[in-house]
């Protein structure tokens, strides 16, 4: 074989064998990100449940998105909660341990009296996923320990840090008794102090049966709500909790729940 067609046919080997490799480097990025553990969304759950609704809102019928709030409380959630109290509005928190319940107890337990939905939201907000089964267990009893000693009640909902969960941390939810909740609207509102963009990105990606994440911790957020929730009703939703938007299913130890 003439060295010119050696030199052709050794280029056009590589050229496939570079391709297959980027083929099979997809595939195995595809396999790596498959879902390991039990998930629904909350419509699929509420639909296959049967029975009435407690309560004033049945999300079968009615246009419903959850609010909810992840690393109180902390010194912005007073004037938050007067807000939803004002607009009679009921949310979900989940809240953290260390720094957060530890430190403002009494604004966790105005949450509670005031008749919001209380989630775990781990003790140190370390991802579950890089940790060992001892230490994720830990984060979730502490933090379910701390609420109960304020509230009175242990949590039946937790949110994982980054939304990182797997199969081994679902059988942890398991064992505590916690379902999982996912998100589906984030405004990054950890990233900006721009209360009209954060209005805007929770706007721009909120449609039926979503879950909105907002942050009431960060300065630019809480005076984003009121404007949020004008311009929710204004489109004819129904500002709901988790588990309203649930029912008639009940959270189920484990599950992740994702729009």
């Amino acid at each position: 074989m003439p060295v010119n067609a050696r030199i052709r046919r050794s280029r056009t080997l590589f050229a496939v064998g570079t391709a297959v490799a980027a083929v099979l480097a997809v595939a195995v990025n595809l396999a790596l990100t498959v879902t390991t553990y039990d998930h629904t969304s909350p419509r699929a759950a509420r639909d296959k449940a049967s029975g009435s609704v407690g309560g004033n809102v049945d999300c079968r019928k009615a246009k419903c998105v959850a609010l909810t709030f992840d690393g109180g409380p902390s010194l912005t959630t007073p004037r938050l909660l007067d807000i939803l109290k004002q607009e009679d509005l009921h949310v979900t928190f989940f809240v953290q341990g260390k720094g957060h319940i530890a430190k403002y107890p009494e604004i966790l337990r105005r949450m509670s009296d005031e008749g919001h939905e209380i989630g775990n939201h781990t003790w140190t907000h370390k991802r579950l996923t890089d940790l060992g089964v001892a230490d994720a267990r830990r984060e979730l009893t502490r933090t379910q320990d701390a609420v109960e000693k304020v509230t009175g009640t242990r949590p039946v909902l937790m949110r994982p840090p980054e939304g990182r969960t797997n199969r081994e941390v679902s059988e942890i939810c398991r064992d505590l008794g916690l379902a999982q909740v996912l998100w589906s609207v984030t405004a990054k509102d950890y990233e900006t102090t721009d209360s009209a963009l954060i209005t805007k990105r929770v706007l721009d990606q909120t449609r039926r049966d979503g879950i909105i994440l907002l942050h009431d911790l960060h300065k630019g957020t809480v005076p984003a709500v009121p404007g949020i929730i004008r311009a929710l009703k204004q489109r004819g939703y129904t500002i709901v909790t988790v588990s309203q938007l649930l029912a008639p299913a009940k959270p189920q130890p484990g599950m992740a729940y994702r729009p």
